[in-house]
């Protein structure tokens, strides 16, 4: 009896150990509802398969979880999976060792993996100069112009596709005692989006894809024209301007204090459920003055990243996770119920087969934006220390918007500290 008992115990034990599960961590930065969704995701995978376990970890804001990422991985202790986004992925991608390629990461672990499955305007940000996905695309956004239906109205106005048309508009705006727009951070939509818009260079060497940057194109005629443009409607109350946080921009466009609003097509969410007027979203204009058309824009948010270091199970468990996290009907849940785009194209072609689309044309937008054509330009941009970069882009709008300083002066000033920072991030790479 004691034999038949010791034996079966045994068994289980071992049963046990067998099937015991792989764990592995991700660190992100999704706070609130987006958290919310993301211990969804987490769980649900979980509980798909008894081979994985994946624990999400909130790690702060963005710049908070790119920092405590890369120390952890200095000290040997880093999560498997890290969330970084647009702004760090060059600091994270040029580090050496850091971070393994999505693509390589799931052929050796046996799944198959096909770069032209993801939208082109997602894929081309986060690989490298030859085409690698490096990064695994999660919570892609673009910036567009949400306008209020209503107060469009009472000038008989639609939502404008230029500036040119943009700056006629925001004069009846005005009459009506309505400032035209506001826009949420600047570096993003009024640098960085408006360069891809009109198929412009935003730095040297194609962008950071062919070689380190060495300098920034912030003082270029476009872009005094530009920014000049926006200093002009800020005097003019056509355009206002809250400094560098992101609500401060936004909810005045909630408060329907200002006509429209440039800001994240991931914020389409949100928005649905705060406000009770009636919006719309259209595509970030653009100035038919520099190109004819217009060009894509960029992606914001972010990817997530494998981390080296860790063991062959563990890589095998982070490719597991990212098959799942790319199944077009977790890529649909997550883009309707947060806004961000579907990263793949057969999680487009599945939201339009349902019907979401009919019901809620402008959660398409976003999407649309990405796939217009692209240029020399648009692909993306690699910038070492562009975090840094962007703060300083802050502080001298908030100057150029306060009156402290010319336009010309603010933007020779972040040329000029841009080049010293990226001059600072070569010599890590060394």
């Amino acid at each position: 009896m004691n034999k038949l008992w010791l034996a079966s115990l045994l068994s289980i034990s071992c049963s046990g150990t067998s099937f015991a599960a792989t764990n592995i961590t991700w660190w992100h930065a999704m706070g609130g509802q987006l958290g919310e969704t993301v211990n969804k995701i987490a769980a649900d995978f979980n509980a798909s398969q008894n081979d994985y376990q994946i624990t999400p970890i909130y790690k702060g804001e963005y710049t908070e979880t790119l920092t405590a990422g890369i120390a952890a991985f200095r000290a040997g202790q880093s999560p498997n999976i890290l969330q970084v986004f647009d702004a760090g992925a060059a600091t994270i991608m040029n580090a050496p060792g850091v971070a393994k390629p999505v693509q390589d990461i799931m052929i050796e672990s046996g799944y198959t993996f096909h770069s032209q499955d993801y939208l082109a305007g997602v894929r081309n940000f986060y690989a490298d100069n030859n085409g690698k996905m490096v990064g695994m695309p999660f919570n892609s956004s673009t910036p567009v112009l949400y306008y209020n239906k209503d107060i469009l109205k009472q000038v008989g106005g639609e939502a404008p596709t230029t500036y040119e048309q943009l700056e006629a508009l925001a004069i009846k705006l005005k009459s009506k005692g309505y400032a035209a727009f506001s826009q949420s951070l600047t570096p993003w939509i009024m640098v960085e989006n408006f360069k891809s818009r009109h198929n412009l260079p935003l730095s040297d060497q194609q962008n950071g894809y062919q070689a380190l940057s060495s300098t920034v194109m912030v003082n270029t005629p476009d872009m005094q024209m530009h920014i000049g443009k926006l200093k002009e409607w800020s005097d003019k109350g056509y355009f206002k301007y809250y400094g560098s946080n992101w609500d401060a921009n936004q909810i005045p466009f909630e408060r329907q204090e200002v006509a429209m609003w440039m800001g994240s097509s991931g914020s389409f969410g949100g928005l649905r459920n705060r406000v009770d007027f009636d919006f719309g979203t259209t595509y970030l204009p653009y100035w038919q003055s520099l190109n004819k058309n217009g060009t894509h824009t960029f992606i914001g948010g972010a990817a997530l990243f494998a981390l080296n270091g860790h063991s062959k199970a563990e890589d095998k468990a982070v490719a597991a996770f990212f098959t799942y996290l790319t199944r077009p009907e977790v890529q649909m849940y997550w883009h309707q119920t947060t806004g961000y785009v579907p990263v793949t194209n057969a999680a487009y072609e599945m939201t339009k087969a349902s019907g979401y689309y009919r019901e809620h044309p402008d959660a398409e937008v976003g999407v649309k934006q990405l796939s217009l054509p692209s240029g020399e330009w648009t692909k993306g941009y690699r910038l070492g220390y562009y975090p840094q970069i962007r703060e300083v882009m802050h502080r001298e709008f908030d100057n150029i918007f306060a009156g402290r300083s010319s336009v010309k002066d603010s933007l020779n000033k972040v040329k000029t500290e841009s080049e010293t920072l990226l001059s600072r991030f070569a010599r890590t790479m060394q």
